[in-house]
């Protein structure tokens, strides 16, 4: 949620901002909503001023044995006012906020000006390419030679969208996994959690996928609770609504999660394989900081998410994201794409986001500066995918495979497997 003052010292500002995002926004609503609340939220408190005065007044009165029953009766009449134009001023306030809460965050002033993907920029590549003397098999044909990745059974148990692994595929999984928390936690300073995989509206309204992104989600209608789309929203919602004190900022969280997504609207994407699917992995890093820090700790948190892929010497880069691509909630964001060989292209495997004090506002969440003069402020949230597993996995399978049809484990990883190095047939 963005700061209403914001909108009252430059709407046309706020205004500009969304469409930058493509989420036009009717901003003469908002401000007129607003400007009647305020109107309304006067005329309460001046009449909170005679309620207040009567009652003094009655008090007095009676204290000299007078008779103060028409100014009871007025105090009263004054009372049931208020108590009608307070209702109205709710009702003002609710409907301004939520036509704020469908407002974007808006976008850094370092962000470029884009309308999609195509103007994404490259800021930074690592690696090499592997070079194969025989056509590399891509990741499906790799997964079912192998027996590690079962898409037709999984289709069968719950869908497509849904494949089950199995075999040196489940290890590799698990293997990922751990090296991901591992690393996160005793390199770089993270402290693990192990977070709910269901949360409640409120969590997901302080992240900012609800109202929005309500049908890209899973959603248990008896009991209203959401199947995580990301441990961002457990983790970051573990603090809603508390004052955190300056001396434990900044705090650093790693979680893992399985993730659902229905992937509405997803048509004309790449959707084969692992590409694309409604259930996966994911090692989530989430940070909270001060907003003096925000930007040193953004760079940071990528910085920790690209360490992974140099362990696991997977060509990759690192795209600034434009406007036009950059998340409802988001300031400003950087993806991470691993290169798979037989696919010809980067993957998306990482966003490393900076939400400044977004969602902090819908989630109320602020800290106390040190000194402890000045009243809680909001602070900023950050959060990275640290790595999600399923298009690691596709990476990994097209850029270790060998001419033998076995994938060759990468070395960091052995260790996690048992000291296997090749995954073979069988």
């Amino acid at each position: 949620m963005i700061d209403i003052q914001q909108i009252r010292d430059n709407p046309a500002g706020v205004a500009a901002a969304s469409l930058r995002k493509k989420a036009p926004i009717d901003i003469d609503a908002v401000c007129g909503l607003d400007s009647q609340w305020r109107e309304l939220l006067k005329e309460v408190q001046g009449l909170e001023g005679a309620r207040n005065s009567g009652s003094a007044e009655v008090a007095r009165i009676k204290k000299e044995k007078g008779d103060a029953s028409a100014l009871i009766a007025e105090t009263k009449r004054v009372s049931d006012s208020i108590k009608e134009l307070k209702e109205r001023c709710d009702e003002l306030e609710r409907r301004r906020n939520e036509l704020m809460s469908h407002i974007p965050n808006a976008p850094h002033g370092s962000v470029p000006r884009g309308e999609g993907a195509q103007d994404n920029v490259a800021v930074s590549e690592w690696g090499e390419a592997p070079s194969f003397d025989f056509k590399p098999k891509d990741h499906i044909e790799l997964g079912a030679a192998l027996g590690i990745i079962d898409f037709p059974r999984g289709a069968k148990v719950a869908g497509a969208g849904f494949p089950a692994l199995r075999g040196a595929g489940a290890l590799l999984e698990r293997a990922l996994i751990n090296f991901f928390l591992d690393t996160h936690t005793r390199r770089h300073g993270y402290t693990e959690v192990f977070p709910p995989f269901l949360v409640n509206r409120e969590s997901l309204f302080g992240v900012g996928q609800l109202p929005k992104f309500g049908d890209q989600m899973y959603h248990i209608g008896e009991d209203d609770l959401y199947c995580i789309p990301t441990a961002e929203v457990p983790i970051t919602n573990l603090h809603r609504d508390e004052v955190i004190d300056a001396s434990r900022l900044p705090i650093s969280y790693c979680a893992y999660s399985a993730c659902f997504r229905r992937e509405a609207g997803s048509y004309g994407k790449d959707t084969k394989g692992y590409l694309r699917v409604h259930q996966f992995n994911k090692v989530e890093l989430v940070k909270f900081v001060e907003p003096e820090r925000s930007y040193e700790e953004h760079e940071r948190l990528r910085a920790d998410a690209e360490h992974i892929l140099r362990a696991l010497n997977l060509k990759h880069r690192v795209l600034l994201l434009c406007d036009g691509d950059l998340s409802f909630s988001a300031a400003k964001c950087y993806d991470l794409e691993a290169w798979a060989a037989a696919e010809g292209k980067y993957l998306e495997v990482s966003s490393c986001s900076n939400f400044e004090d977004f969602q902090a506002r819908r989630a109320n969440i602020r800290y106390k500066p040190k000194g402890g003069g000045d009243k809680p402020r909001y602070l900023h949230t950050l959060n990275g995918s640290g790595l999600a597993t399923a298009r690691i996995i596709v990476a990994i399978l097209e850029n270790y495979q060998t001419a033998t049809g076995a994938v060759s484990v990468p070395e960091v990883l052995r260790p996690y497997m048992g000291g296997m190095e090749e995954i073979t047939a069988g």
